[in-house]
């Protein structure tokens, strides 16, 4: 009879400390199933010329940033200035795709706000955003130098995330043969 009572009350601990455990968690941090795999592979207009492709070939041989924003996006405006800090650096090339967006505006907001990337790739469907896993605006991938994702970092890059986790991880991948 006791046994009775004693397994509501053992199934209420349990779910008591699984949400225990949820309250601490980052809910913005969500595991992304593409670490550790291939890029996903893409070829698309660059925003400043319909007719220059780029593709996912050009993130082989080096370690990249590639930062997912649109010019309708109000975090994409938090982080502008941290990858205007990033790209006077020269540490690492930022690839832009410009994520569900339209020619003009993506093209005066890079006029407004300063054009931290190497290039930028113009995602209008937002199909390659899609492959990539995204959800949501901005989001930046860190790529190692054979085309393997190593971060997936959503939402705003802020200084703290800089400095604590993308640039010690792109020094990492940049010293591995």
């Amino acid at each position: 009879m006791r046994w009775r009572y004693l397994i509501p009350f053992i199934l209420v601990i349990g779910l008591v400390a699984i949400f225990w455990f949820g309250l601490h968690q980052d809910p913005r941090h969500i595991p992304s199933p593409f670490i550790g795999k291939p890029a996903p592979a893409f070829s698309l207009p660059t925003l400043k010329q319909a007719s220059r492709h780029v593709t996912n070939q050009r993130l082989i041989g080096q370690v990249s940033l590639v930062n997912f924003w649109a010019s309708w996006c109000v975090s994409c405006r938090q982080e502008s200035s941290v990858l205007m800090a990033l790209a006077h650096e020269h540490i690492v090339p930022i690839i832009g795709m410009d994520y569900k967006d339209q020619r003009k505006p993506a093209l005066k907001w890079l006029k407004t706000h300063g054009n931290p990337y190497s290039v930028v790739a113009f995602d209008a469907s937002g199909n390659v955003g899609i492959n990539w896993g995204i959800y949501g605006v901005p989001a930046t991938f860190v790529v190692s130098k054979q085309g393997i994702i190593r971060l997936k970092h959503v939402g705003p890059l802020t200084e703290k995330v800089l400095l604590q986790k993308i640039l010690p991880l792109v020094a990492k991948l940049q010293a591995a043969p």
